[in-house]
């Protein structure tokens, strides 16, 4: 059933608008996006619909497919949501931060395919449908950049979740067969071609059923880790040190000393791979992801086992690279293979889990897609 048809049988009445937007792999630039560095991610064809219509009470009722139908209504100028739904605090906040656009009250039913807890950003592709469904419901017309800093404010301010700009970004900016190159200073953005079946590569996503959530205290530290060396550089943020040796022997901390190094070094890493992509080297991008997931687990240590072992796994049977993706502490990983190799490398990962006792993986081809469009209602 569609979100469209969904909705009819919800609210006894059919949707105005639906859109659809979409989760994103990082295929290379973790944790350098609250940093004000470098990210590179594309859009996947999954994604989040949400289908929508407008009321005059001044309130918002949501209801998600995933979450039984269960209607949660809140005002639109905020009010507490229940614990057991606590998902509805994104659509929530989204209607939030467009009260000053004119939006007002409304109805929204909203169905994915994109696993939750997996690290391939459901919760900025739900942001971001709700976004553009409020906004195009009420004629309210904000360019695409500025709408990823309204959904990066909702995470941040209504859902408490420090993240960067990178989710929403790829999910409103990606174009298919592109991955996303951002600067998250400026919020500057570019197309890298990125096709990896043109190249005779398979890019695999692996998830490993070890579901995360950003909102929990280890991302938020890892953020407070990084602004607290920063603050000891004497720079705005970690993407302005220039100097790695002289920064690691200023600070006297290991711990953060470990956090700027990943930081750097991914900014180099994130350039570099843009250079490999432009000039049709995907195959090389391998090392690249191999030496990302080496620093998130060493330096920034916030891998876990299962992505550990599914890298390792992908690596014996001649993946040329893969790492962790997403925040970390669970979630999902990719792999690079060239496409002949593809069924070993998915069997390899399999045995690995199945020998460790551990939830069988799934996995996902991922293929660089458009990002968030309009559906018919």
């Amino acid at each position: 059933m569609s979100a469209g048809a969904a909705f009819h049988e919800a609210y006894q009445r059919p949707p105005e608008v639906v859109w659809h937007a979409p989760g994103r792999v990082n295929l290379i630039g973790e944790h350098t996006d609250y940093n004000d560095g470098l990210v590179l991610p594309f859009a996947l064809p999954l994604g989040v619909q949400v289908a929508a219509a407008r009321r005059d009470d001044g309130l918002l009722e949501v209801r998600s497919l995933q979450a039984a139908g269960v209607p949660v209504t809140v005002p639109v100028a905020g009010g507490p949501i229940p614990a057991e739904q606590s998902w509805a605090a994104y659509p929530a906040g989204a209607a939030w931060v467009l009260r000053e656009f004119g939006v007002g009250g409304a109805s929204l039913l909203i169905d994915a395919d994109l696993p939750q807890g997996a690290g391939l950003s459901s919760s900025a592709a739900l942001v971001c449908a709700t976004l553009l469904a409020l906004c195009d419901l009420y004629g309210v017309e904000i360019e695409r950049p500025e709408l990823a800093k309204l959904a990066r404010r909702v995470e941040n301010e209504h859902v408490g979740v420090p993240s960067g700009l990178m989710d929403p970004s790829a999910s409103l900016l990606a174009t298919a067969g592109h991955a996303l190159l951002l600067d998250c200073r400026s919020g500057l953005s570019g197309k890298v071609p990125f096709a990896p079946e043109d190249a005779g590569m398979t890019l695999l996503a692996v998830d490993t059923r070890v579901s995360h959530a950003l909102a929990g205290g280890e991302y938020a530290e890892r953020r407070a880790e990084c602004e607290r060396a920063a603050g000891l550089l004497g720079v705005e943020a970690l993407r302005d040190v220039k100097d790695l040796a002289g920064a690691l022997g200023s600070l006297r901390d290991p711990v953060l000393r470990r956090r700027v190094q990943h930081v750097v070094t991914e900014n180099h890493r994130v350039e570099a791979a843009a250079g490999l992509l432009r000039a049709g080297a995907v195959a090389e991008m391998g090392a690249m992801l191999v030496a990302s997931h080496m620093s998130l687990r060493d330096q920034f240590q916030v891998s876990w086992p299962q992505a550990d072992a599914a890298v390792e796994a992908a690596m014996r049977a001649g993946a040329r690279g893969g790492r962790m993706v997403g925040g970390g502490f669970g979630g999902s990983v990719i792999v690079l293979a060239a496409t002949e190799r593809a069924d070993r490398v998915r069997e390899s990962i399999a045995a690995a889990f199945e020998g460790q006792g551990w939830e069988a993986p799934v996995f996902l081809e991922a293929a660089p897609a458009n990002g968030a469009h309009r559906l018919p209602a």
